[in-house]
């Protein structure tokens, strides 16, 4: 097989506070790169303080992509954000940079790197239908099903992943076609670049949770309930019918803030429901990343060297 001669590109992923953006930013600085975020709170305008946003001196230190892309009353989907980030990947690129992608959001790292299916969208009667055969029978007897139209589908999906077996039965019922067959039809264009998956991952649950608390308690003495404050100052927001159920004031932190200034529980309280948020956040994205193939993982407490004679392999330096 001839070498692949594409220039490099880094992808930093990682539970949250984990300590991808020091990384990313040390490593930009070094190596002639810019950073494109990959964090779905990010490309918000106003969520600054407790989406832990870089500020202007880290802008001015190293060029940043897709940060600040809509207000906080729209929306912005995983395909929109493929499509922004191979455009500014290839501008990268063609300046003779190195990108580096660093964020936690899942979902986008997937639409980049993998393809997002264009499948058959839900369909709430179908969906309806497999719910009460499932209260019915039992869902592992529902994932026997799957497994008679799509065995490649149920292999993969537990007898006890009701959402994802719920799923997989509606997109064949609706279709005709296993989710298998349409989830292989969703490649993405090629790169201009090899990249190098990178998860930055401490070994000890214990140690990633003092970091959330450390950072949250730095975004509060910040002035976080402020610029909570601010975001249900806006007009926008302040008219909306259902502002809990918009993506931005959905992201963690600021749904328990603002169910806070509505007057749900004490100071105490809200911190603790914060902290309780991001901790499963970082749940969920352990489970996503044990998932992704060709991932390298790294402790960033104990495996600084390594990490970087990884790096340095892979862009040829000393």
């Amino acid at each position: 097989m001839p070498a692949d001669t594409r220039p490099p590109a880094i992808a930093l992923m990682g539970p949250t506070a984990s300590g991808k953006t020091a990384l990313a930013l040390a490593w930009a600085q070094r190596h002639g790169g810019e950073i494109v975020s990959v964090d779905s709170a990010l490309v918000y305008r106003g969520l600054e303080i407790g989406a832990a946003k870089p500020g202007a001196e880290e802008r001015a230190r190293v060029p940043h992509h897709l940060l600040d892309l809509r207000d906080p009353w729209q929306t912005y989907s995983a395909a929109e954000f493929a499509e922004d980030a191979r455009a500014a990947i290839a501008d990268i690129v063609a300046r003779g940079r190195l990108p580096i992608l660093a964020g936690g959001t899942g979902l986008y790292f997937r639409a980049l790197l993998q393809g997002l299916s264009p499948m058959p969208p839900a369909d709430p009667a179908t969906r309806a239908g497999i719910a009460a055969e499932a209260q019915a029978r039992g869902w592992p007897a529902l994932h026997a099903a799957l497994a008679e139209v799509d065995p490649e589908a149920a292999a993969r999906i537990g007898s006890t992943d009701p959402q994802r077996i719920q799923r997989a039965l509606e997109v064949y019922r609706l279709s005709g076609r296993p989710i298998s067959a349409w989830q292989r039809a969703a490649a993405p264009p090629r790169l201009p670049c090899r990249v190098l998956k990178l998860a930055i991952a401490p070994d000890d649950r214990a140690d990633l949770h003092g970091r959330i608390e450390h950072r949250l308690d730095a975004m509060l003495a910040a002035g976080f309930l402020d610029e909570v404050r601010a975001l249900r100052a806006l007009p926008q927001l302040r008219a909306h019918p259902r502002p809990l159920e918009l993506p931005a004031i959905r992201a963690v932190g600021y749904r328990q803030a603002w169910e806070h200034l509505d007057g749900a529980g004490s100071a105490a309280e809200f911190r603790d429901r914060a902290i309780f948020a991001t901790r499963q956040l970082a749940k969920r994205q352990y489970t996503w990343l044990r998932g992704e193939r060709d991932l390298r993982w790294f402790d960033p407490a104990r495996d600084g060297q390594r990490l970087q004679r990884a790096l340095d392999a892979f862009l040829g330096t000393r």
